[in-house]
Order: C-alpha cells, then sequence, then structure tokens
C-alpha cells in the first residue's frame, strides 16, 4: 500500500516537472503554401523557421495562436516567402543542416569478426559433445562385449 502510494507520489511528481520544463512536444501539422502567404499577409504568424533540405526545403511556422504548421516548399520559394514574412515584420530563422557523422565501417567488421567467432565457438562445442558421446557409447558397448566373453560357455564350467 505504501508502495503504490509513493510510486503514484513520484510518477505526478515527474509528471508535473515534464511540463513545468516544457518538456511537452510540438506537433506541425501540414500546410500549404498559398494558406501560409495569407497568414503572413494577415499578420497571423509568430515566426517561422526554414529548414533547407537536399530535395525538398520546409518551414516550420508558428501562428499567434498557439498552433504550429509545417509547409513543404521548393527551393525557389524559400526567397519569397523569406521576403514575405521580412516585410510583415515576422522573425525568420534559418536552420543549418547538421552534417551526419559517418558510420565506420570498422564497426560493423567487428561485429561480423565476432558473430564468426561465435559460431566457430558453437560448432567446436557441438563436435567435442558428439565425440563425447560416441565414445561413451562405445565404451559402453565394448563392456558388454568384454562381459559376454568371460561367462563359460557351458553350464557345467567354472571360470
Amino acid at each position: 500500500m505504501l508502495a503504490a502510494s509513493v510510486a503514484c507520489t513520484l510518477g505526478a511528481c515527474l509528471a508535473m516537472s515534464a511540463t513545468a520544463l516544457g518538456a511537452s512536444p510540438i506537433h506541425f501539422e501540414p500546410e500549404s503554401v498559398s494558406a501560409l502567404e495569407g497568414q503572413l499577409h494577415h499578420s497571423q504568424v509568430h515566426a517561422l523557421s526554414v529548414h533547407p533540405a537536399a530535395t525538398t526545403d520546409h518551414v516550420h511556422v508558428s501562428l499567434n495562436d498557439g498552433r504550429h504548421m509545417t509547409v513543404a516548399i521548393a527551393s525557389a520559394e524559400e526567397a519569397h516567402l523569406i521576403a514575405i514574412a521580412r516585410a510583415q515584420g515576422t522573425p525568420v530563422a534559418i536552420a543549418k543542416a547538421k552534417p551526419k557523422k559517418a558510420v565506420k565501417a570498422a564497426k560493423h567488421k567487428l561485429r561480423y569478426i565476432a558473430a564468426g567467432i561465435l559460431v566457430i565457438v558453437i560448432i567446436v562445442v557441438a563436435a567435442v559433445l558428439l565425440l563425447d558421446r560416441r565414445r561413451k557409447l562405445g565404451e559402453a558397448g565394448g563392456d558388454e562385449a568384454s562381459e559376454g566373453a568371460s561367462v563359460p560357455s557351458s553350464p557345467g564350467e567354472t571360470p
């Protein structure tokens, strides 16, 4: 009973601290470019964040009513939207793409080597167990044959 109440209290404290720290995730809803332009002209946009990419750029939009939108744009439209936003006095942030770290092939190579060693160890253990079993079966069969040879052939003879 005490443990349950402590767990509930701890869970409530963690939930309150997560919301107090602003840990709630932002969910971006998709939106069209024409809707974004209309919102920019009506001064409904709080801030823009442009995220350039190799193929299609996208813009994260924070509206004055607290909603968040994402708009997929072509690279040619980027300058036009930034110009409209700056003309309306909307803050614009252009995110810089972080270079992705290349995964070293050595890690994968080490994994393959470790897997190979593991397979070899399994095969060796299986072979040793199989040979030991055959040896024990051979000894057990050989003992029975030698016992049969020491038994007298006729009922009247004694060894």
